[in-house]
Order: C-alpha cells, then structure tokens, then sequence
C-alpha cells in the first residue's frame, strides 16, 4: 500500500472503481451502504479520484435523521453525555489528586492507583506482624501478597533474578534496573520482622 500527496489515498492492485461503469483503480475510500455501529466500522467503497470528489459532493450524513437527532448529533457533547468510569473526576478511585503536588499529570494518576490499591489491602498481616510502607512497596516489586512467608519470598525472589539477569537473557541488559529493584526488595525483606 503506498500513499502519495492526494490525502487517504490507498493505492492497491487490482481494486476497481464501484462507480458504475467506471473502469478507473478504486483508491479513494468512502462510506458504505452499512454505517458503524457497535458490531462493527461497517461498509466501504471504494471510489477513483474522480468520483470520490462527485460522491463527497452530494453526501448527506444526516440523511434519515430527524430534526432532534441532527440538532444532538451536532453537539460537540454528542457520545459524551453519560459519565464512564474512566472518565468522572474521579475516574472511580478517589478525589481529584492536587495537581500541583506533582511535576508529571501521569506520577498523579499513578499515586492515585496506587493508593487504591493499598487501600483495599488488608491493614496488616494475619499473624500480626507489622508491615511498613517501605516493606509494602518492596512486596509489591516482588509481585507477593501481604502474607506471605518466608519461603515464598525466597522462591519469588530466585524465579526474578532468573528471568531478569543478563546471563540468562543472552546478554541483554534492558532488565537491568528491575534487577535491581527486585535485588532491593529482596534485601529489605529478608531483614523485615515481618520474614524473621
């Protein structure tokens, strides 16, 4: 496929204009008998240079549509009316994060994740051992629940330092400083009262 300065131009081999009669390349794509909708982006044709010109010229969108349904369509709120999870202030987490506490919009969204995340964890483990935010992060570097033991950590850690270091890898260093984050980790955790 090769495009050239006619903008959506698709230059293909062998499809034919659907103009009746028209026995010119079909490069120009234009909407179908069948619209988008939710099963699918429906129809194409495909037009030359041409026709698309003659068929974009007398093409009505709102063909069909009554008044109401023109005057809503073009609202720049059309689709947007109802509020999705992702996109309500507080996009299903918490409040709105304080901007300004942050240099990068997404380190904000992240901290808010973050502390969803946290919040529905259990405050501390089953056996009653303490947990500090630092031991929490580590565990979650690590990928491991809050209450696990000993044995696991030592199990999660071997299974990451072989998937993660170079000698097993071929040589390639690009995990590197997930390395290091799960080395970091480990070490904290070995030491924590939680794992004594």
């Amino acid at each position: 496929m090769r495009h050239d300065r006619f903008h959506g131009r698709h230059q293909v081999d062998g499809r034919q204009c659907h103009w009746p009669e028209c026995e010119e390349a079909g490069e120009f794509r234009a909407p179908g008998e069948r619209s988008s909708g939710f099963d699918g982006p429906g129809d194409y044709r495909w037009f030359c240079l041409e026709h698309v010109r003659e068929f974009n010229a007398g093409y009505d969108f709102f063909r069909g549509m009554s008044a109401d349904e023109i005057l809503r369509a073009q609202s720049p709120l059309h689709g947007w009316e109802r509020e999705s999870r992702a996109f309500r202030p507080t996009a299903g987490i918490d409040g709105v994060p304080r901007w300004a506490d942050f240099a990068d919009p997404l380190e904000a969204i992240s901290a808010r994740a973050k502390n969803h995340v946290r919040s529905r964890q259990p405050a501390g483990r089953k056996d009653g051992r303490p947990v500090t935010p630092e031991e929490r992060r580590a565990l979650d570097v690590l990928g491991l629940a809050l209450d696990c033991d000993r044995m696991a950590l030592r199990k999660r850690y071997s299974e990451l330092v072989r998937r993660y270091h170079p000698d097993r890898n071929g040589g390639d260093r690009s995990f590197e400083t997930r390395l290091q984050g799960v080395v970091e980790a480990y070490q904290l955790l070995r030491r924590a009262r939680a794992f004594a």
